[in-house]
């Protein structure tokens, strides 16, 4: 009973601390929707392997959302047919960039300004690297098909073809093809907040699973065993990189978490732990399933992973 209650405990706390920032995401996607139905504005932002990524990253710095709120309207960029650099930029380095997770951590660590420079920096080089590696796969093995569905309606016939789209020449009836599909969407108040409304209630569905399984797992498995290996150069990293996935908590506090235990592991292993945990965690997985397919999620996993372990050891021989 006592394990069930730990359970319960941990899962309220994890659903508490994100939901307020899936409604905030919720909420910028739907005024983007009312500003710029058409997606027309957001289709002329910044392209080009490095500014584009960089110019999604930015706008984490007047998008207040976390790794829960980050995903709406980073899914909203995509399916109007903004780059794709500019939505991977925000996907994965908005978490970090938005300010009040820049002053918390600020706020966790004063003594500390090494970290207060490389979180957000090493945030940008995350969102690099993911942007690079997920644009050598095709956006038919890279997108979530109902968005992909989504995207190649904003996007011009030059770019994709009707059958692409999926209309007129199978099934569809004529009228549909002389029909702007960018006509269709829903600007009107009613519309647009029975749209955030539905969104919400399928994200926060996603969320509720997401946290289930990560206090589960978190309160199964202890996370003294994470930082019992706290001083080995290598494994300290590692060892925090697991432990940043089975805790989920949202990177506006997690700063704070992670000074409880932040004098028992090496620099890097801290860094480590703050910079995986807001790209990617057991809580959005579920969430980042609607962006992305399972193969393009794996390639996630495993690039971030592998760059979130460089920079950790990287700072373990320069400080160590």
């Amino acid at each position: 009973m006592a394990q069930i209650a730990t359970v319960w405990a941990v899962f309220q706390g994890l659903l508490l601390e994100a939901l307020p920032f899936l409604l905030i995401g919720v909420a910028i996607s739907s005024l983007a929707r009312a500003l710029d139905p058409s997606g027309h504005w957001l289709q002329k932002l910044p392209k080009g392997a490095l500014l584009g990524p960089l110019s999604g990253a930015l706008l984490g710095f007047a998008l207040p959302a976390c790794e829960c709120g980050n995903v709406p309207v980073a899914r909203r960029l995509l399916a109007v047919g903004a780059p794709l650099g500019t939505a991977f930029g925000f996907l994965f380095a908005a978490p970090v960039l938005n300010p009040v997770v820049l002053l918390s951590t600020w706020a966790a660590f004063p003594d500390k300004p090494w970290l207060l420079l490389l979180r957000p920096a090493g945030s940008v080089v995350i969102a690099l690297v993911l942007s690079g590696l997920l644009q050598l796969i095709s956006e038919a093995k890279l997108l979530n098909c109902e968005l992909l569905a989504e995207r190649r309606l904003s996007q011009p016939l030059a770019a994709v073809s009707l059958l692409e789209r999926s209309t007129g020449l199978i099934g569809q009836p004529l009228a549909a093809l002389t029909t702007d599909p960018k006509a269709s969407v829903q600007t009107k108040p009613a519309g647009l907040l029975s749209h955030g409304v539905n969104e919400f209630l399928e994200l926060g569905t996603l969320l509720v699973l997401g946290c289930a399984v990560a206090a589960l797992i978190q309160t199964l498995i202890p996370r003294d065993l994470f930082l019992a290996l706290g001083q080995a150069p290598t494994l300290s990293v590692v060892s925090l990189m697991v432990l940043a996935l089975v805790v989920s908590v949202c990177s506006s506090v997690d700063a704070f978490l992670a000074l409880g235990f932040a004098d028992q592991v090496t620099p890097g292993a801290l860094l480590a732990f703050l910079l995986l945990g807001p790209v990617i965690d057991l809580k959005s997985v579920s969430l980042l399933g609607r962006v992305f397919t399972w193969r393009a999620m794996g390639l996630v996993l495993a690039g971030v992973s592998l760059t979130v372990l460089l920079m950790g050891q990287a700072l373990n021989l320069l400080l160590l």
